[in-house]
């Protein structure tokens, strides 16, 4: 090799070094036993740890914060089977706890990372280095997740009905449905219950709507604070509203019922100083092999609703087929 050949090998190797020390992106060299033999300046700005005082230490003593056994799975997974492996940001968030420094994502305090783990071939053929590629995509997660939060309210949206919080009457009756399918596979007892506030319009015409909507908020809550995790409330209109019962017969809907009623009849409602009492009435209708249709579930419900109004109110109807 003459001289000018040497002197090209060295400038050479001399910018590739160049470039991977100052290259965006974090870049770590592993031996078998975790020493460091490369820490680029990516690495230094963000731990504040410079090569000459990790150099030949031991990762995993100089981080203890990492996840050590899981990552040297990884690590070692590398050495053993010669292909590269990568952890996103969606599997981990971060592997070295940095300081987010990017601008445009002030809300995030900790850089979002995905790392690529790569095997360093000798000549011999044998891997005795893994380099770790650390890449700073905040950015990227933070608008994924700006997204994701997004979309979500926007199906809550669509779910929920505004003024009380519950579900709304387009969901309500997809769940209804889903539950008079679910009973036709297994036939396990379910019960729906259709409540409507008593002398509803006479609440309006007398205190006015925003204390209408108030009694509504009112009795939403009650609705909510009675029923189990696995029952299903929501508004059904105006002032009626739907409680489906799973795994509930029409004797433990009962229960329920009576316990909503004598609730709903102690409440008092404060609303720009004026106290307002109300009561509600409740139809109770358990599904049978008999019923066509959720349709024809709810009509049944309302059914027995209706007999309640029509028997003076402030009491629950159990729905006996003719």
């Amino acid at each position: 090799m003459n001289d000018r050949t040497e002197s090209l090998n060295i400038d050479e190797l001399h910018w590739h070094l160049g470039l991977l020390h100052n290259l965006d992106v974090g870049l770590v060299v592993l031996d078998t036993s975790y020493q460091v033999h490369l820490w680029n300046s990516f690495m230094v700005n963000h731990s504040e740890i410079g090569p000459a005082r990790i150099r030949e230490k031991n990762l995993f003593d100089e981080f203890p914060e990492l996840p050590v056994e899981w990552l040297r799975r990884k690590i070692d997974s590398v050495f053993q089977l010669k292909c590269p492996t990568y952890i996103t940001w969606e599997q981990r968030p971060y592997l070295f706890d940095f300081k987010s420094q990017r601008p445009i994502t002030g809300e995030a305090s900790r850089m979002y990372q995905n790392i690529t783990l790569i095997p360093l071939t000798a000549p011999s053929g044998e891997v005795e280095l893994v380099s770790l590629m650390i890449y700073d995509v905040t950015d990227e997660a933070v608008s994924r997740i700006a997204l994701e939060d997004a979309n979500k309210q926007l199906q809550t949206l669509s779910r929920e009905d505004r003024l009380t919080g519950l579900f709304n009457r387009g969901y309500w009756q997809e769940c209804l449905e889903q539950e008079f399918n679910r009973f036709l596979r297994g036939r396990e007892p379910s019960t729906l219950i259709m409540l409507d506030i008593d002398h509803f319009k006479a609440v309006n015409d007398t205190y006015g709507h925003p204390a209408g909507d108030e009694v509504i908020r009112q009795v939403a809550t009650l609705l909510t604070k009675h029923a189990r995790r696995t029952d299903v409330v929501g508004r059904y209109g105006g002032e009626e509203f739907g409680i489906i019962l799973p795994h509930t017969n029409a004797s433990q809907a009962e229960v329920f019922a009576e316990r909503v009623r004598a609730a709903a009849e102690m409440l008092e409602v404060v609303f720009e100083g004026q106290s307002i009492q109300v009561t509600v009435s409740l139809g109770i209708r358990e599904m049978q092999g008999d019923v066509q249709d959720e349709e024809q579930w709810i009509g049944q419900a309302d059914e027995a609703l209706y007999h309640s109004k029509q028997n003076g109110r402030n009491q629950f109807t159990v729905y006996e087929a003719k």
